[in-house]
């Protein structure tokens, strides 16, 4: 038919156009088509892609010899990693896992390529994309994955000039103690910022995922240099706050009016922000499939917010989205493997810093009285 009639308007078929419907009801978010919907659809399942063969054309593509041997390698570790690792919502080790490591190792080889072999530069890059979501319990576990995989391979200490310093210098000034985990956890949201545009930082109350932020943001600002931004700007958004509608905007039903969200405003002007600076949107709240579904084309390569209203807004190179939540307990596996993860405990952290930063607080005189009391009872804990 050249013309067809749908709800009373009279259309012209495009034969060039065509519907498909991605479908994976097992988790949350998802459900079910109709028998009506499924009747008008041819089905089509699809099965799990060649990771090894993907890697090695990679590979070869960004230059290295010895793709072949890496590329089983690479992928030997994700398949260990996900049968003898403990079971999390946020780990993940599909096809974007992979994906992810060979972006990173692409760039370790345009960087370091005559100084580190190729073997150092995956090596690295696995490590580097992997090691911040492991749990404490884990680390060890998959350390002894990748020494096994790559015997002999030792990956070098990365020289981060003076940002190190700037770190522990922004922590003293802060009230902030810089023990060795929160600088190294400050370090993994660097690696993680400079290589995704979407990240979360998971971990539960007091293991420290604000001040990691607020400290990254103040040292990067400090810096100078092509990899540093003159400023970082950070939104905070609080997504359980208001309404998914009120989060992305709206249709009045009686007016048909439309009503921008306070994502839609931000990260539009966020995205008009093309001076140098970088702008975190920073999702400080429990991540539930009922918004976070609505990100996807955010999260993946596209970088496109698409609202409601039919407005497309692209992400600019300087913006990155971000995730503060407590768990991912809600959260589908598509979400998860579209965003780099740092995982922080409170028992890596310790009771002491967060001891030592109250006291930082207190006047001299509450203090001496502290430490008078502290003594006594030490005393009388002797005698006793």
């Amino acid at each position: 038919m050249k013309t067809f009639e749908f709800e009373g308007t009279n259309l012209t078929l495009n034969p060039d156009a065509n519907v498909f419907i991605t479908m994976n009801p097992g988790y949350a978010g998802r459900q079910e088509l109709p028998d009506n919907l499924k009747a008008l659809f041819r089905p089509c399942a699809m099965m799990v892609p060649d990771y090894a063969l993907i890697a090695e054309v990679m590979l070869f593509a960004k230059g290295f010899l010895n793709g072949t041997d890496l590329a089983r390698k690479l992928t030997q570790v994700l398949r260990l990693s996900s049968e003898l690792l403990s079971s999390q919502k946020h780990y993940d080790y599909g096809m974007r896992a992979v994906f992810s490591i060979l972006v990173r190792a692409g760039n370790l080889r345009l960087e370091l390529g005559e100084i580190w072999t190729e073997p150092v530069i995956v090596l690295s890059a696995i490590i580097d994309v992997n090691l911040p979501k492991f749990t404490s319990n884990d680390i060890p576990l998959f350390r002894g994955i990748v020494s096994d995989l790559f015997p002999g391979v030792e990956v070098p200490t990365p020289d981060y000039g003076q940002l190190i310093p700037t770190i522990k210098q922004v922590c003293i000034e802060t009230g902030l103690q810089p023990t060795d985990n929160f600088v190294a956890s400050t370090i993994q949201l660097f690696e993680t910022v400079q290589v995704r545009h979407g990240l979360m930082v998971v971990g539960q109350s007091f293991s420290g995922k604000t001040s990691i932020f607020r400290t990254l943001k103040e040292a990067m600002g400090r810096m100078e240099g092509e990899d540093f931004p003159p400023k970082v700007n950070i939104h905070t958004i609080n997504p359980k706050s208001v309404a998914s509608t009120q989060l992305y905007g709206s249709f009045d039903p009686n007016t048909h009016e439309w009503t921008n969200g306070v994502l839609a405003v931000i990260y539009r002007n966020a995205s008009k922000d093309l001076c140098g600076a970088s702008n975190w949107l920073l999702f400080d709240g429990p991540v539930d499939t009922l918004w976070i579904e609505s990100m996807n084309t955010v999260l993946d390569d596209n970088k496109k917010l698409c609202l409601v209203s039919g407005e497309i807004i692209k992400m600019s190179p300087y913006m990155r989205m971000m995730f503060e939540p407590a768990d991912l307990d809600e959260a589908s596996p598509a979400t998860v493997s579209r965003v780099g993860v740092v995982f922080m405990e409170p028992a890596r952290l310790g009771w002491q810093p967060i001891l030592q930063s109250w006291l930082g607080t207190l006047p001299e005189s509450t203090l001496k009285t502290v430490s008078i009391q502290a003594k006594e009872r030490a005393s009388r804990m002797e005698a006793l």
